[in-house]
């Protein structure tokens, strides 16, 4: 590595010494190749927080490491285009843009992709000045989306390299594609280690923005020698004695630099090693040709979103696992302003659809742009009408992937239930009332919730039987209601008081 690296190093570079893989093409005999491979996954916020993450960091590590190696790869492991402010606005756009100035190389689709639709989706990609690769993802008619790569290969010298996409199948209940579908990650990526292996690739790469069981199936698979990932929001490298995983937290808070040292026997068999250098970019100066870019961006909205619309008197967070693992003052904000503004019995949202991983002091005074950040896609309320059993069933799969952190997590109004983590999933629920009366499986609620989740989105099928009330197309944007109940009261108050609890 390039000992610009080594002051902001998280963990020193290890240099792993890597059996040959004897599945790799046999080819002529060549000079050693050594590659660079800068990874990153999970990026749509343009800034820096706190001072770390964020393009115009990334940008520096970027030209960093170009600097001072021949070969690179600039990788992105999926989720950029949403959730953001602006992509609330411009879909996305303003992002691809930005990569385009950045230079990445290969950007795989992730389940954010698909937020606004295929088309939506398509439209950015015919944008991007790079490959977007997915070659699971199933358009009508059994090809590709339009746009969409199954794989891209680079030729460096007497080595060609190839590169595969994979996409999250939980992309179905997690986002809005359809009529795009997705097949097995692990089938997928067996045909194509295959193909590009038979078409010459010396050293095949998977670019996945995968779950984690699934990131374990590809790896136990061994499809690939090296795993990119993405979707999980962790800082991973692992060796798995024929494949090697790298993935780099999100936001560009880290960069994973990858020096990979290739040799081709006489036989053409292939060996490798590789040295990590996981790069905290607290240190890091920011581009300045990128923070000029991106702050061109930001002017856009200020004046539109900088509007203060009242204060909150209670500390609200808004981080990823306090808006995932159990009851939250902002979550319960936003459900109870959807449940009045359609004047339902019942409000239920999504943790995953709060965004912005934050936390707000008693006191502090809220903008549109701190609401639009918090809810930035763009979702609508939508009024139902179901029976008590299938509140229930709604409620059940909000609990059943507590474990994982899932984005599924329910955060309710007009009701309060006593739930069980430790019980099998779909068996969690112990207690649920509405209004002070326990929930009747026969009777008929009034149930408030975002577009998303009334399309089944986060596994929530049983919203899929409901009468429709207000459907998406009538109904008012989340963030807005949010917006104007917060801005009715000037002053909000809300506190963790009991409406999810674990049974003791």
């Amino acid at each position: 590595m390039s000992t610009a690296f080594a002051p902001r190093r998280l963990l020193a570079a290890t240099a792993i010494a890597f059996g040959a893989f004897a599945a790799m093409a046999p080819s002529a005999w060549a000079e050693a190749l050594n590659l660079r491979i800068v990874h990153v996954n999970d990026i749509d916020r343009m800034s820096d927080s706190k001072g770390r993450g964020g393009l115009a960091k990334l940008a520096t590590v970027v030209k960093e490491a170009k600097s001072g190696a021949e070969n690179v790869l600039v990788t992105h492991g999926g989720d950029t285009i949403a959730p953001s402010i602006l992509s609330s606005i411009d879909q996305g756009a303003h992002f691809i843009d930005l990569l385009n100035q950045l230079g990445i190389d290969v950007l795989v689709l992730g389940n954010h992709e698909y937020d606004f639709g295929p088309a939506v989706m398509s439209q950015r990609v015919s944008e991007a000045q790079f490959p977007v690769l997915s070659a699971n993802s199933i358009a009508p008619g059994g090809g590709l989306p339009e746009g969409v790569l199954a794989n891209t290969t680079w030729s460096f010298g007497d080595w060609t390299i190839g590169m595969f996409g994979l996409t999250t199948p939980t992309t179905v209940e997690r986002a809005s594609p359809a009529p795009v579908t997705f097949g097995d990650v692990t089938e997928v990526a067996a045909a194509q280690a295959e193909a590009l292996t038979e078409a010459g690739a010396d050293f095949v790469i998977a670019l996945s923005h995968t779950t984690v069981s699934e990131d374990e199936r590809l790896i136990e698979q061994a499809a690939a020698p090296l795993i990119l990932g993405g979707d999980d929001h962790d800082l991973r490298v692992k060796w798995f004695g024929k494949t090697a995983f790298v993935e780099s937290a999100s936001q560009a808070d880290f960069v994973t630099v990858i020096d990979l040292t290739m040799e081709k026997d006489e036989d053409g068999e292939v060996s490798w090693y590789a040295a990590y250098d996981l790069i905290n970019t607290l240190g890091v100066e920011p581009d300045p040709e990128m923070t000029a870019a991106i702050a061109v961006y930001e002017g856009r909205l200020d004046a539109e979103l900088n509007v203060e619309i009242g204060a909150t008197a209670t500390a609200l967070d808004t981080r990823r696992p306090s808006v995932r693992g159990g009851e939250n003052a902002f979550g319960s904000l936003v459900a109870d302003a959807m449940r009045m503004a359609v004047e339902a019995d019942i409000g239920i949202t999504n943790g995953g659809g709060i965004r912005a991983d934050r936390e707000y002091a008693p006191g502090t005074v809220l903008t549109r742009k701190d609401i639009l950040a918090e809810l930035p896609f763009g979702n609508r309320t939508v009024l139902l009408e179901m029976t008590g059993a299938q509140v229930l069933a709604a409620l059940e799969n909000g609990f059943s992937k507590i474990e994982d952190v899932a984005g599924r997590f329910p955060h309710v109004s007009g009701m309060t239930v006593v739930y069980n983590p430790a019980a099998p999933a779909g068996a969690r629920v112990v207690s649920a009332e509405v209004g002070g009366a326990a929930l009747d499986p026969a009777k008929t609620y009034r149930l408030a919730t975002n577009d998303y989740m009334a399309k089944g989105g986060d596994g929530y099928a049983s919203f899929l039987e409901a009468k429709v009330i207000i459907d998406s197309t009538s109904g008012e944007y989340m963030a807005s209601q949010v917006m104007d109940f917060i801005a009715d009261a000037g002053e909000v108050s809300p506190a963790v008081e009991g409406r999810l609890t674990i049974a003791q």
